[in-house]
């Protein structure tokens, strides 16, 4: 037996007779028919109450008066409480108000109609007192009805109660006011008391009224007695016995006829009813096999009503057949609503008529046979364990297809979808189908609407709910997540998709956005279920790493790209910010945004219900950063690729002399743009191309990177500081070892001349020399010239690259002076002016681009000469030097001019 309903809460908490009231509380009923009695301060209810759920009842109240308890009475727990209680009043009812209930009309509520009087009406009667009752809005803090429960403070009612109403309206008037209005109620009574011509002048109306009416009366009375005589009464009376006696005879067969037919009637019902019942075993039969189970609850449930409590051996044992009947036809129907599959409104249907047929035939020998049944939740783990096994049958299904598959790859259509993506599909077309009708037999289980006398188990219906979900995303998570580590969930799961070759996987890369897209659909159709979140949340973990997988795989895709821009490459540098820079960065830059869209459109944009993937320190955040670390380090390397030469005979040559034949003097075809500016790349040789390299890689140090993070926020994603910060120290790295290469190339051939060419002609420097002529040793001049060779190639590509490619030559070779003048044990005294001179006009040449360490070992070539100089051979430098100067202007001038 349930619990015994108890009445809790109650809105309002008064009010007069027909007040809607709410009533709230505890095992109110399992339903409707559960309601057996409702009273409300002793008054019956019932027939006004409006069941709504075990824990609400709404209903209006009854004539009652005063305070009272709310009793609810049910079949299932009996007579129940209440902690609280309603106070019934009732209101003054007026001849235009309307009421609940009827109110009897009271002397006072009788109102006459004819002329209107002198008197004022009762209606809008004045304070009796004279006073005025301005100022007066202080009231009484209790009840006035708890104080006077049997009378009220209105004039016209017969329970009049003079306290009642000077408390109401004169609380706040003092004492001498209310002796002054008590004067004034003594002086009207005394006014009223007048002589009857008095009365006559404030009443001539109704006199007159009256008297027109006493004289009709009189005249009509004369008309009667010339018509009827003195006598009318008599004829009125022999009148009436005729007609009686008339009608008597008239309708007396009428009456006989329809008791006759009342018989008949009574005798037909009664063969009709037991026909009924003897013809009932073989009508449940034929409308059970025609799936007529509403027909047959109702015809059972009228032969229980009418024959359930008979003592007739022959209706017993007929009764006895159709519960058997009954038993067998509940047998099937509990077989069809666990078979599947079947929609939930066809489940709904079996699930009524076998609750119906089970309460029927409780407390029966024949019906506690099946009483341990719960139709409603079989049938809900019936529908979860078909959605399990469908799900599981389509995964081998798809599984086995994709193996067959494979051993025909070499006969696959690239344009037909991957069995991978047809299960994905599939499988979100059956959990957005069947979950929501997993979902609503539930709820219609738990709001009772299918519920018999069994308890609920909510925790084991989200239980199977929570599981079926799990099921449906391990699915998904083997199926898309092909690069995750997926051994734990193969042993935990017992599943495992066949391993495909590489072909197969890279074939399945690019639909992974349309898995998502399938799982997305399935996820909102489950969104509007109001499911719980922590279902939710399971699908959201799965959709958000797919998420981030797909912005893997297209990240990955680019990289592949990014791997083929060095064969776009036109080298043409028409970068203004950077001269000697290619297209290359732009062509990057063109790339990462067309990525960066397509991510944005297929993954990254979270739509309803959807986490964030680039919140701070997530999964998403690092993935970004460490796929832009591969992309922008593809870039590096394909710079680095482009740098060097991709055929043996693009390397030039190294010579020992420019008399001979050095690198710089085999030019190329054609440069053009001064000053950095390269027009066409076809004519560019390999040294050319590597400082077009050069210019890239300290371009994107200076500018391009920063550029890329600017990008990746306007496309709203945070600053990958980190990812730029390692691309900067990668192409610095990548840079220098470029620049090393670039100058050992030209350096090493450059410094290798200087000792052949100073000691050209067994050339000695302690031998004197003719200095007159005002001239450079054939070294000097030659390494003046290879720089301005080197300087020519650098300047016509990017001139910002020639600070640090000839600080480094000018370093080699001020050392390699420093070493070859130390090494010379005595010079002449015209052969010390003429190193002082070389050294000298190389130094001064080559200050622009002369570091700290270069200058201290031109210093330590000065300083090697020895004997050193005097004051005359310092004269004779100084005026050879300065000869020497003008002669070699413009080859100085291209050394002073400050690069931009």
């Amino acid at each position: 037996m349930a619990p015994q309903p108890v009445v809790t809460g109650l809105s309002p908490k008064e009010g007069p007779p027909g007040t809607r009231v709410i009533i709230r509380g505890e095992f109110l009923g399992c339903r409707a028919q559960d309601l057996i009695g409702l009273k409300i301060c002793g008054s019956d209810c019932l027939l006004s109450a409006e069941w709504k759920s075990p824990n609400k009842i709404i209903a209006r109240t009854g004539p009652a008066k005063g305070k009272g308890d709310i009793i609810v009475t049910t079949i299932s727990g009996g007579v129940g409480t209440s902690t609280v209680q309603f106070r019934a009043y009732h209101e003054t009812i007026g001849p235009l108000k309307e009421s609940a209930v009827w109110i009897e009309e009271s002397p006072s509520q009788n109102f006459a109609w004819g002329r209107r009087t002198l008197t004022q009406s009762g209606l809008t009667q004045e304070d009796p007192l004279g006073l005025s009752i301005e100022g007066n809005e202080q009231k009484i803090p209790e009840d006035l009805r708890d104080l006077f429960p049997d009378a009220c403070g209105d004039l016209s009612q017969e329970n009049f109660s003079p306290a009642w109403f000077l408390l109401e309206n004169h609380l706040a008037t003092s004492f001498e006011d209310l002796k002054a209005g008590l004067s004034y109620l003594k002086r009207k009574v005394e006014s009223q008391k007048e002589g009857q011509l008095s009365f006559l002048k404030s009443n001539a109306g109704s006199v007159i009224d009256q008297l027109d009416t006493l004289m009709n009366i009189r005249d009509k009375f004369q008309e009667d007695v010339k018509l009827y005589g003195k006598e009318p009464f008599q004829v009125l009376e022999q009148s009436i016995e005729n007609s009686i006696s008339e009608s008597q005879k008239i309708f007396n067969d009428v009456l006989v006829r329809k008791e006759k037919a009342d018989s008949t009637r009574s005798v037909l019902f009664a063969l009709s009813r037991h026909k009924f019942l003897f013809c009932l075993p073989n009508s449940v039969d034929r409308r059970a096999k025609a799936g007529e189970y509403d027909i047959v609850v109702n015809d059972y449930s009228r032969a229980k009503n009418l024959f359930g409590k008979t003592e007739l051996a022959i209706f017993r044992q007929v009764l006895e057949e159709v519960d058997q009947r009954i038993l067998l036809i509940r047998r099937q129907l509990h077989e069809k609503v666990v078979k599947m599959p079947q929609s939930v409104e066809q489940q709904k249907k079996l699930i009524k008529a076998l609750t119906s047929l089970e309460m029927q035939q409780s407390g029966t020998a024949i019906g506690d046979r099946l009483r341990n049944t719960d139709p409603a939740w079989d049938a809900i783990e019936a529908r979860a364990k078909y959605l399990e096994s469908t799900f599981r049958q389509t995964f081998d299904q798809y599984a086995t297809k994709d193996a067959a598959t494979q051993e025909k790859a070499k006969s696959r259509d690239p344009n037909q979808p991957p069995n991978r993506v047809n299960f994905c599909e599939e499988l979100c077309d059956i959990a957005a189908s069947q979950l929501p009708d997993l979902w609503r037999l539930g709820q219609l289980y738990f709001t009772g609407e299918l519920r018999g006398p069994h308890d609920p188990k909510p925790g084991d219906f989200k239980r199977m709910v929570l599981t079926a979900i799990e099921k449906f995303c391990i699915y998904l998570r083997l199926t898309i997540l092909i690069a995750a580590d997926q051994r734990a969930l193969r042993q935990s799961s017992g599943l495992s998709w066949p391993i495909g070759s590489s072909s197969a996987t890279h074939h399945f890369l690019p639909w992974i956005p349309q898995c998502l897209r399938y799982t997305r659909i399935a996820y909102a159709t489950l969104i509007g279920l109001d499911l719980p979140s922590d279902a939710l949340d399971i699908i959201q973990k799965l959709i958000d790493e797919v998420r981030l997988f797909c912005f893997s795989i297209i990240f990955k895709r680019a990289t592949d790209r990014c791997k083929k821009l060095g064969a776009q490459e036109t080298w043409e540098t028409t970068v203004e910010d950077y001269p000697g820079a290619t297209q290359l960065p732009a062509a990057l830059e063109a790339l990462l945004v067309e990525t960066l869209e397509e991510v944005q459109t297929v993954c990254m944009q979270p739509e309803v219900r959807e986490g964030n993937l680039l919140e701070p320190h997530s999964d998403g955040q690092r993935e970004v950063t460490q796929r832009l670390q591969e992309l922008l380090s593809t870039f590096s390397g394909v710079i680095a690729e482009l740098a060097y030469p991709s055929h043996d005979d693009e390397t030039p040559t190294h010579n020992v002399s420019q008399l001979l034949g050095f690198p710089n003097a085999q030019q190329p075809e054609s440069v053009s743009g001064g000053g950095g500016g390269s027009g066409g790349g076809a004519a560019l040789n390999w040294e050319q191309r590597m400082l077009c390299c050069l210019a890239n890689y300290a371009y994107c140090n200076k500018s391009f990177f920063a550029h890329i993070g600017d990008i990746f926020v306007r496309h709203g994603y945070p600053l990958p500081t980190l990812a730029i910060e390692t691309a900067r120290y990668n192409a610095n790295q990548l840079f220098t070892n470029l620049l090393e290469e670039y100058v050992e190339h030209k350096g090493d051939p450059l410094v290798g001349t200087i000792e052949p060419s100073m000691y050209l002609g067994r050339f000695q420097w302690d031998h004197e020399m003719e200095i007159g002529l005002g001239q450079l040793r054939p070294y000097a001049h030659e390494c003046l010239d290879n720089l301005v060779g080197v300087y020519s190639e650098i300047y016509s590509i990017s001139p910002a690259l020639l600070r640090p490619i000839l600080e480094s030559i000018v370093q080699t070779i001020s050392e390699e002076l420093a070493r070859l003048m130390s090494c010379v044990q005595h010079f002449s005294y015209t052969g010390a002016i003429q190193a002082h001179v070389d050294i000298r006009l190389l130094r001064d040449g080559l200050e622009n681009y002369a570091n700290e360490t270069a200058k201290n070992y031109f210093m330590e070539a000065l300083e090697a000469i020895s004997p050193p100089l005097n004051g005359e051979q310092k004269r004779k430098a100084d005026e050879i030097l300065e000869r020497v100067k003008r002669n070699m202007r413009l080859q100085l001038l291209c050394f002073a001019v400050k690069e931009p």
